[in-house]
């Protein structure tokens, strides 16, 4: 009996790892799926992330905060042609996307760079 007491503490702590264990996996999985980015296509919520862009403060497509570290997109701003991933022309009418630049809670993290832009 004495033998069994002692290894009880154990196996509670082994099968409350487990169970962290267990949860944080599935929490992992979930936030990749959640982020909804497709590096095969270039989008985000159906709509492709280079073009033709209009910064707006209504009824955006979606919101972005830009960021120094850890982006989800890094955008280069080209005058023509925004025809990659991660290129963005800025325009005031006929936009493929809007978006609008937030400072909390963004749909995408965005850091602008002078080569090499798409998703990170």
């Amino acid at each position: 009996m004495a033998g069994d007491r002692r290894r009880q503490p154990w196996r509670i702590w082994l099968s409350r790892g487990l169970l962290i264990g267990a949860i944080g996996l599935i929490l992992f999985l979930w936030s990749l799926g959640a982020r909804a980015n497709s590096p095969s296509t270039c989008q985000y919520k159906e709509r492709p992330l280079f073009g033709k862009v209009q910064i707006v403060e209504s009824f955006p497509d979606f919101t972005v905060q830009v960021v120094e570290a850890f982006p989800d997109l890094k955008v280069q701003i080209v005058n023509a042609f925004p025809d990659r991933c991660g290129e963005w022309q800025f325009v005031n009418a006929f936009p493929d996307f809007k978006i609008k630049f937030v400072t909390a809670f963004p749909d995408l993290k965005i850091q602008f760079v002078t080569s090499f832009p798409g998703l990170t």
